[in-house]
């Protein structure tokens, strides 16, 4: 009897076991799977004769988000938002021509415009065939970005800004010394900007409004450096820095843009940002009844510190927006 309990208790416990392995084949099929979708390939492509490099990651078949980076900085600063993002969404974030791991030709060579960025990025979503997307733009990537949404409004879903300035009351004194050589582009006054490329003043927009330092990845701020200091860089840095005033002047062709399509829009927005202010985040309900603003307790460099956050606030937003 008692061998006989024995053997009924290994055949159980057999089956019990069988059981349970083929239930979690199928769980452990499911997380390879999810785990393969939210790899991040390393791409390039060539667009005006440039070659341009970019992230991406997702499902094709889903919607696009493009992922548009600032100064000083690249595609890297979106590497804790991608993996989020790339598990519903199909991902694409380049590198701007002269940052990053985009070819960046002498500034003799090529004219660093924010017209010429954004023609570059119209070539970018025309080689890959693009036809509708949402964009996210911070900093140098919102005149960009934003210059492609009034160029393409029918492909635009909608719109992230996060600290991408749109109104000159986003503007703080921080760039008084940048609007001085706007007014007088002289050889003295683009020398005093020299300051704006050192690793202090990278650093300083990393951790200006930061309340635990030890957040921010030294990688970050390190790999920007790193290619602020390659041979040539400063003057390309500089001629954007002119070029600036550029933006500023279509601030009112932006707002037109808002007001005509009303494009779904959501602010993430730093507001500690020493450059950009929570007041040009509110600007953007003034011209669009369909934007959204949200807050958070850190600096320019918010997805350094709430990458979760705003990840998740993104999801949300984009699962509302037309296919």
């Amino acid at each position: 009897m008692k061998t006989k309990n024995l053997i009924l208790s290994a055949i159980i416990a057999t089956v019990i076991t069988n059981g349970a392995n083929a239930q979690s084949k199928p769980n452990s099929t499911l997380k390879i799977q999810t785990m393969e979708k939210n790899q991040i390939h390393y791409r390039n492509i060539k667009a005006r004769g440039l070659n341009i490099f970019y992230r991406e990651a997702g499902p094709e078949a889903a919607p696009t988000i493009l992922l548009l980076h600032g100064y000083p900085t690249s595609s890297h600063m979106f590497r804790n938002l991608i993996p989020t993002l790339s598990a519903k969404y199909h991902v694409l974030a380049p590198d701007l021509p002269g940052f990053g791991y985009s070819d960046a030709p002498d500034h003799n060579q090529f004219q660093y415009t924010f017209d010429n960025l954004a023609n570059t990025m119209q070539s970018f979503i025309d080689e890959l065939g693009l036809k509708r997307f949402a964009i996210y733009i911070f900093d140098y990537g919102a005149p960009t970005g934003l210059r492609l949404a009034v160029a393409n409004p029918e492909k635009i879903t909608g719109i992230i800004s996060q600290n991408g300035n749109a109104y000159e009351e986003g503007l703080s004194t921080g760039w008084n010394p940048i609007q001085k050589y706007w007014q007088y582009p002289t050889q003295e006054n683009r020398d005093a900007l020299q300051d704006f490329v050192t690793e202090k003043v990278t650093k300083f927009q990393y951790f200006e409004g930061v309340s635990d330092p030890s957040l921010i990845a030294p990688e970050s701020y390190g790999l920007d450096q790193h290619f602020l200091d390659r041979p040539g860089n400063v003057e390309i840095q500089l001629d954007l820095m002119l070029d600036y005033r550029t933006n500023v002047a279509l601030y009112p062709k932006f707002q037109a843009y808002f007001r005509e399509y009303k494009p779904k829009l959501l602010a993430v927005w730093g507001n500690k940002d020493p450059f950009f202010l929570p007041a040009g985040a509110e600007a953007y309900k003034r011209d669009n009844p369909n934007a959204t603003v949200k807050f958070y307790n850190t600096g320019h460099f918010a997805l350094e510190t709430h990458a979760r956050e705003i990840g998740l606030d993104v999801l949300g937003f984009l699962d509302g927006l037309p296919k």
